[in-house]
């Protein structure tokens, strides 16, 4: 199967990029740092600016600013995964099938990722809102405020999100 993808210079995405069978393991403590360093180092040959982060146990969402001049972001999602991997090769012990063998494929990542150009502020917005809001979406916990794996709280600090924000809303018997 083909994939097109849509590359425009300087662009706003937003990624999703998931564990391998949506393992938990992005949150693991010795994980985290190298993930990190995954993005630092890639910056470094491949720069892009990270405007928004959310790291969850089994996928992450992020968005990218990308340079004026730069549209490439496989190039820069193939490194990061690869810095990964390498790194954690402790996590590269599932059962493959042949052909993912064959093909030499990590069992870290799921092989490819999903992105989306963003279109306008509004689209902006809601993916921003999409970011910060996804651990408590999947109940890792009640507030935005308490996910510690997020640039959420960088935009509480710059007054963009009220820290209140992004909170389960809990029903009361009022008896």
């Amino acid at each position: 199967m083909q994939y097109r993808r849509f590359y425009r210079q300087g662009a706003l995405y937003f990624f999703t990029v998931v564990t391998y069978q949506r393992r938990p393991i992005l949150t693991n403590p010795d994980v985290m740092p190298i993930l990190k360093a995954a993005f630092k180092t890639v910056q470094q040959k491949y720069p892009f600016k990270i405007i928004a982060l959310v790291v969850l146990p089994d996928h992450l969402h992020t968005i990218w600013q990308l340079p004026e001049n730069d549209a490439n972001f496989s190039i820069r999602w193939n490194q990061i995964k690869r810095y990964v991997s390498h790194h954690c090769k402790h996590y590269d012990n599932l059962n493959k099938t042949a052909s993912e063998i064959k093909k030499r494929q990590s069992s870290f990542w799921q092989q490819r990722f999903w992105e989306h150009c963003i279109r306008d502020d509004e689209d902006f917005a809601n993916c921003m809102d999409y970011i910060h809001y996804n651990p408590v979406k999947h109940g890792y916990v009640q507030a935005a405020k308490d996910w510690r794996f997020s640039t959420f709280h960088k935009y509480v600090a710059q007054d963009v999100y009220p820290e209140d924000w992004g909170g389960v809303i809990q029903d009361f018997d009022y008896e």
